[in-house]
């Protein structure tokens, strides 16, 4: 089996390509060749018994895409996107790399299949920010589509072009709209929400960290070890199920910003708490008022999908993924 990346030097990708390196497998099929695309060349994961290719690519640029599929890789993750802050600060480069990149990944697919048939499992990253307030109490899988970001819009299309591809028999395709991935390892990048992430990660690693939004500002959360579980499992299952509609919200946890706070003092003690310093940012307010909340994604959870039931075991995981198990 040949596993393609696209976005593999991503936080996300890196953990994909390193576990399904060390697997060696997908779906009880052994991996033979992985194929590592970004913007900048990923690294290469050790111990991988097959054949390993990295590269540098933009798949908004003319002939990227179907280089990137001319081997004919049989899964491809989609996880290449610029985050939400940078989608919103800039409108052509959020359009020409989250939509432009990927309608022409599809589309090199389609072609590739004109004339010997090629039909791949395709793994489309997607994101909550596809939904726009006002919200119901918890977001059921009847809940229409209407972002209010840039981000977020690009995202929806994206979901839209899948099933259209998928329905015309040209991919074999699902979108999992991600929650907010916490607590993200490494240095801050331009997401919106990132502040989720930094409140937690520093005061773990015996930083400072500041809080822009109040308290009481409510998100839908899983772990990065969730989101690498939710694209093993959407890249294996039975997706015959699903019919048209390819498009899944991914089990998370709804939890306030003080509830994050809470189990940072369980986990971790007052200290650790004391290094949260309170800074609000109207801009990062405004953009996270329009942000779910909460969800109820049993499409997602009747196919197998699960995440952590507790923010107590998300920042545990942490802890054993990024820390060795110690704190700082």
């Amino acid at each position: 089996m040949h596993v393609l990346i696209i976005g593999a030097a991503g936080m996300v990708g890196r953990k994909l390509a390193t576990r399904l390196a060390a697997e060696a497998t997908l779906g009880g099929r052994a991996i033979t060749a992985l194929t590592l695309l970004d913007i900048v060349p990923p690294e290469k994961p050790a111990a991988f018994p097959g054949t390993i290719e990295t590269r540098a690519a933009d798949l908004s640029l003319p002939g990227e895409a179907a280089r990137a599929i001319a081997a004919r890789p049989d899964i491809i993750f989609h996880l290449a996107a610029i985050v939400s802050g940078e989608a919103e600060a800039d409108f052509e480069k959020g359009y020409r790399v989250n939509l432009d990149g990927t309608r022409a990944l599809f589309e090199a697919v389609r072609l590739e299949g004109r004339e010997k048939p090629y039909r791949p499992r395709m793994v489309f990253t997607s994101s909550i920010a596809v939904f726009g307030a006002p919200f119901p109490e918890a977001i059921d899988d009847e809940f229409l589509t209407a972002p209010l970001t840039s981000y977020g819009t690009e995202k929806a299309i994206g979901e839209l072009l899948l099933c259209d591809y998928t329905r015309r028999g040209f991919m074999d395709g699902i979108a999992i709209r991600l929650p907010t991935i916490s607590i993200r390892p490494g240095k801050p990048n331009k997401a919106a929400s990132g502040f989720f992430s930094s409140i937690l990660r520093e005061p773990l690693a015996g930083q400072e960290a500041v809080l822009p939004v109040s308290e009481d500002v409510r998100h839908w959360h899983a772990s990065p070890r969730s989101a690498v579980g939710f694209l093993i499992h959407a890249a294996t299952i039975d997706l015959a199920p699903l019919g048209a509609r390819r498009a899944l919200s991914m089990p998370g946890l709804s939890a306030t910003v003080g509830e994050q706070i809470a189990a940072l003092r369980r986990v971790a003690g007052e200290a650790a708490v004391k290094r949260i310093r309170r800074e609000p940012d109207p801009a990062i307010a405004k953009i996270v008022e329009g942000w779910p909340r909460n969800f109820s994604p049993g499409r997602a959870a009747a196919l197998g999908f699960v995440a952590e039931k507790s923010f107590d075991e998300i920042i545990r995981v942490h802890i054993e993924d990024e820390l060795g198990g110690k704190l700082g």
